[in-house]
């Protein structure tokens, strides 16, 4: 057989298996939003100080601190939002101490991660400039638990007022004569647990009060986030929405982490593992779906018009710290194990997008579950990094195993 017939005899016998199909374009579900794309910052380890801002000085080329390889980086991945200052961090961070000039800027301990000296050398007007470098949503989660009203309210109105008043004149007199753009607010972080310790009664009767005085000003639409449950707390999510309404908030939040062994105080190794963790890891991960599931199923009975949306904004893997490192930075390392466990869950949020709207990917540059590692001068992008600019494929002995475990087929990721 000549090599011409050999093709022709091949490219028959590929059309024979070829397989046709059909989309209906009128069937849809609902519009997959791009802020489900969405990451997390937080002041823990190095996310931010040598992370995201290495200071005007720093020899690592940078412009107004902050890392250019950094910001390529999320440009590359065309980051929608990015969620800052925290975390268990956001409730005990007081804005007006990170502006100004910097060397008169007031310092505090890190309570919450390391024990640390915060210099608050990374604030609004930083974190503000790399979201515009980026070309993202600022999303701010602002501090209810240790936080007063007004501070919260003057935080908005130093971001988004232009209009004559002493919160535009001091965010003029530092160096910002136009206001920002700001859309999402989070009114507190975790109430239930390191944002206050709250009943969801509690919560949301203080969630009412904060967001009365978070005002739009000029053009500026806040889309307000209020703090939902912690995995499967279903009551926490009841209390809530028959408390708060859509006149007081546009969503309501859910975190939940993939945690190995399913045990905070030994979470398993992020390198190391067995085949057996492995696709443990993934199980537990596709538990995501039964949480979405449930708690679109209360906030159906609860706002059957939908116009509270729901928002995952802390997801990922959780791992314990490598050793030697400071166990309060969180530090982990990232295999292909967490581009999938990213893999599964973004196909989750897809599927429902329908009641969903915007996502944080923990964390956005240097510790658990993140997308980038900065080492000295260099920005390493993670597996998970990439999983986020190309799909992740599994090996066929793989999706089997995994299969065995889950039920579901791994090719879909």
């Amino acid at each position: 057989m000549c090599r011409k017939q050999a093709l022709h005899k091949t490219s028959r016998k590929e059309k024979a298996m070829s397989t046709k199909m059909y989309i209906n374009g009128s069937d849809r579900k609902g519009h997959i939003n791009p802020e489900i794309y969405g990451h997390f910052s937080e002041h823990l380890g190095r996310c931010i100080y040598n992370g995201i801002y290495v200071g005007e000085d720093s020899s690592i080329p940078n412009t107004k601190g902050i890392r250019n390889d950094i910001v390529e980086a999320f440009k590359n991945i065309k980051m929608p939002v990015l969620r800052w200052p925290g975390g268990c961090f956001a409730d005990e961070y007081h804005w007006k101490d990170g502006i100004g000039e910097k060397s008169q800027r007031k310092k505090m301990i890190n309570t919450h991660w390391g024990g640390v000296t915060e210099d608050n050398s990374f604030g609004t007007h930083e974190f503000f400039d790399f979201c515009e470098m980026v070309g993202c949503e600022p999303y701010l989660s602002g501090n209810l638990g240790s936080g007063t009203v007004q501070e919260m309210s003057e935080w908005i109105e130093y971001i988004t007022s232009d209009c004559d008043s002493p919160m535009t004149q001091l965010r003029k007199k530092n160096g910002r004569e136009k206001p920002w753009k700001l859309k999402y607010l989070g009114v507190g972080n975790e109430s239930w647990g390191c944002g206050g310790n709250m009943s969801p009664e509690q919560y949301s009767a203080l969630y009412r009060q904060y967001q009365t005085y978070c005002r739009n000003y000029g053009a500026n639409q806040l889309y307000k986030v209020a703090c939902g449950p912690s995995a499967d707390d279903y009551n926490w999510m009841k209390v809530i929405t028959e408390n708060i309404k859509p006149w007081h908030t546009n969503a309501v939040s859910l975190h939940y982490y993939t945690v190995p062994t399913g045990k905070w105080e030994d979470k398993g190794n992020a390198t190391g593992f067995t085949d057996e963790e492995y696709y443990i890891t993934l199980e537990k991960t596709w538990y995501m779906e039964t949480l979405v599931k449930r708690h679109c199923d209360i906030l159906n009975v609860n706002n059957p018009e939908n116009n509270i949306k729901l928002v995952v904004d802390e997801w990922g893997t959780w791992y314990n710290v490598e050793e030697g490192t400071n166990p309060g930075f969180l530090f982990q390392q990232n295999t292909m194990r967490d581009a999938l466990v990213a893999g599964i869950n973004l196909n989750i949020f897809n599927k429902h997008s329908d009641r969903q709207d915007l996502y944080g990917k923990s964390c956005a540059g240097g510790e658990r579950s993140s997308g980038t590692y900065p080492y000295g001068r260099r920005e390493n992008d993670t597996d998970t990094y990439i999983s986020c600019v190309r799909p992740v494929q599994e090996p066929p002995e793989r999706r089997a195993v995994l299969q065995q475990y889950s039920g579901r087929k791994a090719g879909g990721i």
